[in-house]
């Protein structure tokens, strides 16, 4: 009989949306947005932290480039990749709700304060606008560095840039404040604020200092460094540390000594899953001395650098700060003013807030000082997102650190110990930002915000970016053969 003729079955059909969990197949597109990426950081640092409307404008612009990259990254492989990440979320909540600002269902208690009456939610819609446009961007930033960041060779591209340009900056700016600390890039000389680097205010170079040094620290405590590369990131730290001093923020130093107290204490979690890997190869009384020891060497090493920092580049003065501090009858500086004003603000607008970036006309209102002064952010950046969005956007703040930390300390559970430092020193950069954000507004600044993200990024990143653990190579055991007749005769034979 003849054979039955049969049909092939047709291919599976490929879903429009995809959650990658490997490493899928490299398009140029990708190869692109990794570079876009990594040069939205730089130029949006250099742009005086991206504050300005021209500046934010190209930002954004990027922020388009990337979703059109990301389009025809989709269009060659046949689905849009996305990630499960839940960090995304808060961010997304937050943006809607900034739209729901934006309905006109206005009340008209506002032209009796004597302003300007809005039909909006928000007492400012166009700067409601304004900050939807930076909050999009951002998010587009993160949510492309969550998908293309799938390989552990694009782990250590974002990685290397972060701590290479950190150190560039650094240097940038130890230069400028010894050569001219009252202009920027020696063309402009800022009306308000105390500039150094490209920044206008000295607190936000330090928040920049936070961040960028956190990855080479993270991984000298997780013994990520070959020993020949050691010497040259304990350099970066530390210049890194002089430049964060000089700047002259209390709120800087006390997170930098959060930051390091915080490895510390991820030191014992990196130490134990370190251990577990080296038990596995035979050798973890050693590979435990070992990561303790460098541990206390950097600790050791930080210290004496700060000291040395105090006593030869002009330290004194920050000491003195210090101290001054502790005996003046407020030691905030005037923020307590700031933080009374804003108080005022949540509870006359609880729920929802006075609209994202609106803060400024709101202020005017409840300003003890009956609007003397024109405050534009509150100097707390907890109250400010109450202030802004209300209970709700304090929530989703919440939401967002939560899931940083608990996602971020089950990634240090991981045998390649590149994975454990980047991990180790993201979280304790965004650590340490969120303990400065108590005194000052880091997450406010564009640029600061972009790399606050990128670390968040780098911390809950999957596991397609961990380095498979090589196997040891098997010892041949060398058996002793005894010759025989017959050997003895193919040898002769």
């Amino acid at each position: 009989m003849p054979a039955a003729h049969t049909e092939p079955a047709p291919p599976p059909a490929q879903a429009l949306v995809s959650w990658p969990t490997t490493a899928p197949p490299r398009t140029l597109a990708s190869r692109f947005i990794m570079l876009a990426l990594c040069l939205a950081l730089v130029l949006a640092t250099l742009a005086f932290g991206t504050v300005h409307p021209w500046a934010l404008m190209f930002f954004a612009a990027g922020a388009c480039l990337v979703g059109a990259l990301w389009v025809a990254d989709a269009w060659r492989t046949g689905s849009l990749r996305v990630s499960r990440n839940a960090l995304q979320w808060p961010l997304a909540a937050l943006f809607i709700l900034g739209l729901i600002q934006l309905l006109p269902f206005g009340t008209s208690d506002v032209r009796d304060a004597g302003v300007t009456p809005v039909p909006t939610l928000s007492l400012d819609p166009y700067a409601t606008r304004f900050a939807l446009v930076q909050l999009a961007a951002l998010s587009i930033y993160f949510a492309a560095l969550l998908v293309f960041t799938d390989s552990p060779a694009r782990l250590r591209l974002v990685v290397r840039t972060i701590t290479i340009f950190g150190f560039v900056l650094a240097l940038f700016g130890l230069l400028q404040h010894f050569v001219n600390p009252e202009q920027i890039y020696w063309l402009r000389t800022p009306y308000q604020g105390h500039p150094f680097g490209p920044f206008i205010n000295s607190h936000h170079f330090a928040a920049c200092m936070e961040l960028t040094l956190a990855l080479p620290l993270g991984l000298l405590f997780a013994g990520a460094i070959g020993r020949e590369r050691r010497a040259l990131y304990l350099f970066a730290v530390a210049l890194m540390a002089l430049a964060l001093l000089l700047t002259n923020s209390r709120g800087a130093m006390l997170s930098f000594v959060c930051e390091v107290l915080f490895l510390f204490v991820l030191g014992g979690v990196v130490r134990r899953a370190g251990g577990r890997a080296v038990a596995e190869s035979g050798a973890a009384g050693r590979g435990r001395v070992r990561v303790a020891l460098l541990r206390i060497s950097v600790g050791f090493v930080l210290v004496l650098t700060l000291l040395a920092a105090a006593v030869m580049f002009g330290g004194e003065q920050s000491l003195n700060r210090l101290v001054g501090t502790v005996n003046a009858d407020d030691p905030t500086s005037g923020r307590t003013q700031f933080w009374r004003g804003t108080v005022a603000v949540i509870k006359a607008h609880p729920m929802i807030g006075v609209g994202l970036g609106a803060f400024g006309v709101a202020y005017t209102r409840y300003d003890p000082l009956h609007g003397e002064l024109r405050l534009e952010q509150a100097h707390n950046d907890y109250l400010q997102i109450c202030a802004d969005a209300g209970i709700i956007g304090g929530l989703l703040a919440l939401c967002f650190v939560a899931a940083l930390f608990r996602r971020g300390l089950t990634r240090l559970d991981t045998p390649d110990k590149f994975r454990r430092g980047t991990s180790a020193g993201a979280l304790a950069g965004c650590g340490a930002v969120l303990v400065h954000s108590f005194f000052d507004f880091p997450l406010h600044i564009t640029s600061i915000a972009l790399l606050f993200l990128m670390l968040a990024a780098l911390a809950t990143t999957d596991g397609r970016v961990e380095e498979e653990p090589k196997p040891r190579p098997r010892r041949q055991r060398h058996t002793q053969h005894t010759v025989g007749p017959s050997d003895m005769s193919q040898l002769t034979g």
